[in-house]
């Protein structure tokens, strides 16, 4: 026997207890043995090594398990076994060597394959080690910087700090993989199910290398999860067809759900009911794809009945499981075709992409677009309809959550030349002037509202306190008024213009469609939240249509959105708290559908609590003004003719993709304070409104009607820090405070003037409180408790002693929203309780 130059090497394994018909062979094949010298390296006839045990028995015959034959199975096999590779085809010499080596081992059957005849060995199997090789060599080796300054490696340092951190993941760029390896870039986009799992593995075995020596109780090596992200263009959830399948795709949306985080198995053990034989370490495929137990159990025990069908059952506490979840994205509102329903789409999550997102965040989605069974219902089983059909998820490698808080923003798509141009126009003195122009060209007049709406658009800074409280700093605004004043037109436009926006109507929108509604997974029967438009327009502005016409406890609903830009739920188990950092822009008509001036306050039909929350409050009436109807005849007329012919912004006015532009860049870059001098000027005319001094009374030649709240201060402070952030200043100067100030007079001072608010918190001026309350006393003088009058007569009564009627209707209403009178006999008489 020539010695070989190779080093020793083991080979798989037959126990020799399961060849009984064999020890005459090696008794006599010992004798040869001891005639033999020993050598160290005894593969000399050619055997070479086999790389991996494991992988030779997978070419090995029936019942030869990682080399073993396991002990139950029959004698005939054991001697098949040895006929085909003790006896077939390897010389006597070989055959000698490998048997003799039973004398000094172990007891047991060696065999060594002579010539690489052997062709079974798998190429997939040699492509995927040298794949895995390569990914290695891209997790070691890939490095930024240049020699000059110094590089880093960036895989390698990152695994390494993670894995020290007890964080088992990293996040791969695919640019950089593509520039490492243009190849395996483009398998792992064709096929990256299994390009993924290689990638894993190479992970793993680099994190291995760079972290030893662990320390002692922490040697065993944990998986590594491998993130993908990359900078490609995103699709949409339309055009992703059956030819994506199983590819790499890149989605943007809104997750509208998430379920709670279960667990799933990767590996599982099954044992037979009837044998107690167990199989275990069964890979599970991942993704929402489940395991199909085997139905037949394989063991054939002599003197033992055969095994029923479906014998196996999964062994929970010997199963290795890691964390899933599954989300629910919906496409984004501006992806949507006009007048289609947003399409939705299931995700699947695991292990360190759990709990990354809540519902209503805005992400962009790298994931392996995949399939499953769809599940049937229970009558339709009979037929198989369905029975190549599969429904469509995405396995989710990699989550970017887009800017907290703006949303789907613009600022991160900003190209310095564009942020040139951005800053240059913000420069501009009359800024200002030309944003409220650009706002809704086509609708003539109204310039204080648009001023009012571009403040609206900007927001103010939202400011937390060192207790942890928040003051808002988006602006709400309400318009009151007759129809026919463009108003749904204007609130249109905003929904287009701002970066997010959300339009609904008053009627057809209900607490739970503005706020959150809590759902039960048909599937699961467990309830998850889904956020209303409240919640998904976090950022950005939402326009209701119609205010006047939603119920009133539909309308209570958002008080807490309006003021703490926050949405608490407790319904069904589920106790939380969502943001809706967002703006309200509601236009509503009067009670009796036009603005009826005799009846003062009796136009609005909104609760104090409500009107108190916006911080400007236009009244819009339509007035007979010959001059200016035909101005706005021939706007109108003018529009009509060149509807399509006039394309480009006009001279002074902004167009509308750049107007978006600026408005979320000045909103994500930006967030000015009041100046010192500025908040002195603000507080001497918070001061001088209070007080109603004598100057103020001469300024404006009336008792001042309004005793201003607190409210209504913050909300010029707010005004004021838009129009700073117009122009990408770091502070609100005075002029903005005056400006604040002149649009908060024309808004809801002057709604208020009009009489218009008046019974609204604090919106009655000191005069027609003396006379309220000298009605109410006289009332109550002449209305013994438990008697009843004739509501005429009394109204009569107080007529003919010079009472405005206005105000005598206004003291009934009064006392009987506190319950001290009631109406009896068809509303003609008033019956006094208390």
């Amino acid at each position: 026997m020539v010695p070989s130059a190779r080093p020793p090497f083991h080979l798989p394994q037959i126990s020799r207890q399961t060849a009984p018909g064999r020890q005459g062979a090696e008794r006599r094949s010992q004798s040869a043995a001891a005639a033999r010298p020993r050598s160290s390296s005894w593969g000399g006839a050619g055997g070479r090594p086999v790389p991996n045990p494991r992988r030779r028995a997978a070419a090995g015959p029936i019942g030869v398990r990682g080399g073993a034959l396991r002990r139950s199975s029959s004698v005939s096999a054991a001697r098949r076994f040895c006929r085909e590779k003790v006896g077939g085809g390897v010389p006597r010499a070989a055959r000698g060597a490998a048997v003799t080596m039973s004398g000094f081992d172990d007891p047991g059957i060696y065999y060594s394959d002579s010539f690489g005849g052997d062709a079974s060995v798998d190429e997939g199997q040699v492509r995927k080690s040298q794949l895995q090789k390569r990914f290695k060599e891209f997790l070691r080796q890939y490095r930024v910087g240049t020699d000059r300054t110094g590089f880093t490696f960036k895989y390698r340092d990152e695994l390494k700090r993670h894995y020290n951190l007890s964080q088992y993941w990293v996040e791969v760029e695919m640019e950089d993989l593509a520039s490492f390896d243009e190849d395996l870039a483009d398998y792992l986009y064709k096929q990256p199910a299994e390009h993924l799992q290689l990638l894993e593995e190479a992970a793993k075995e680099v994190a291995d290398e760079v972290t030893r020596p662990r320390p002692s109780g922490e040697e065993t090596l944990q998986d590594i999860q491998v993130m993908l992200r990359s900078d490609a263009n995103a699709a949409n959830i339309r055009s992703l067809k059956s030819d994506q399948m199983s590819h790499l795709v890149k989605i943007p949306g809104i997750v509208i759900a998430a379920t709670p985080v279960k667990a799933k198995a990767t590996r599982i053990a099954i044992q037979c009911r009837s044998c107690r034989n167990t199989i275990s370490n069964i890979a599970v495929r991942p993704g929402l794809e489940g395991y199909a137990l085997p139905r037949k159990c394989n063991t054939e025990q002599a003197g033992r009945p055969k095994c029923p069908l479906d014998p196996y059952f999964i062994m929970p506490d010997k199963c290795k499981c890691v964390d899933f979840q599954v989300l629910k994205l919906q496409e984004s509102p501006d992806a949507v075709p006009h007048g289609e329903m947003p399409r939705h789409l299931q995700l699947y999550c695991d292990r360190y992409l759990c709990d990354k997102v809540v519902p209503g965040n805005r992400v962009t989605i790298m994931g392996i677009y995949s399939i499953k069974k769809s599940t049937q219902s229970k009558n339709r089983s009979r037929d198989n309809v369905g029975v190549g059909i599969r429904s469509a998820y995405i396995r989710v490698v990699g989550i970017q959550v887009d800017v907290e808080g703006s949303g789907h923003s613009f600022a991160g798509s900003v190209t310095p030349q564009e942020e040139e141009e951005l800053r240059r126009l913000a420069a501009m003195p009359n800024i200002y002037e030309t944003i409220a122009k650009s706002i809704a060209p086509s609708i003539y007049g109204s310039t204080d509202i648009k001023k009012a709406i571009a403040c609206l658009l900007f927001g103010g800074s939202r400011k937390r306190l060192p207790d942890g409280l928040t003051r808002r700093g988006d602006i709400n605004l309400l318009m009151l008024g007759d129809p026919g004043t463009a108003k749904s037109q204007l609130l249109k436009f905003v929904e287009k213009c701002s970066p997010i926006g959300v339009y609904t109507s008053g009627k057809g929108s209900s607490a739970a469609g503005l706020t959150a509604s809590v759902i039960r997974d048909p599937s699961s029967r467990s309830f998850f939240m889904e956020g209303g438009a409240m919640v998904l327009a976090d950022g950005g502005v939402v326009c209701i249509d119609e205010f006047d016409k939603m119920r009133e406890d539909d309308r209570v609903a958002i008080h807490e959105a309006m003021e703490q830009q926050t949405i608490s739920i407790a319904k069904a188990g589920i106790t939380t708290t969502l943001n809706s950092r967002c703006s309200v822009l509601a236009a509503a008509n009067s009670v009796f559908g036009r603005w009826d001036e005799t009846k003062g306050e009796e136009n609005i039909d909104f609760m104090p609590t409500i009107l108190s929350r916006f911080d400007m409050i236009f009244i819009v009436k339509d007035e007979h003004n010959e001059e200016r109807d035909m101005t706005l005849a021939k706007h109108v007329m003018s529009l009509h003719v060149s509807a399509l012919t006039q394309t480009q912004a006009v001279e002074g006015e902004i167009e509308l993709n750049k107007l978006k532009k600026l408005i979320s860049f000045c909103r994500t870059k930006c967030g000015p304070r009041l100046s010192a001098a500025a908040a002195e000027k603000l507080k001497n005319r918070y001061v001088l409104m209070r007080s109603g001094t004598r100057q103020h009374e001469q300024e404006s030649d009336r008792r001042s009607s309004i005793p201003i709240t607190v409210r209504q201060l913050e909300a010029i402070v707010r005004i004021a820090e838009s129009l700073g952030k117009m122009k990408l200043q770091p502070f609100a100067t005075e002029a903005d405070v005056e400006e604040a100030l002149r649009l908060f007079q024309v808004s809801t001072l002057d709604a208020a003037m009009s009489g218009s608010l008046s019974g609204a918190e604090g919106f009655t001026t000191q005069e027609d409180q003396e006379m309220l309350s000298r009605i109410e006393k006289q009332l109550k003088r002449r209305f013994a408790i438990g008697s009843q009058v004739s509501e005429h007569s009394i109204v009569q009564d107080f007529m003919r002693q010079k009472y405005p009627e206005h105000a005598i209707y206004k003291v009934l209403q009064l006392m009987m929203r506190r319950g001290e009178i009631q109406h009896r006999m068809q509303r003609k008489v008033l019956y006094r309780i208390k």
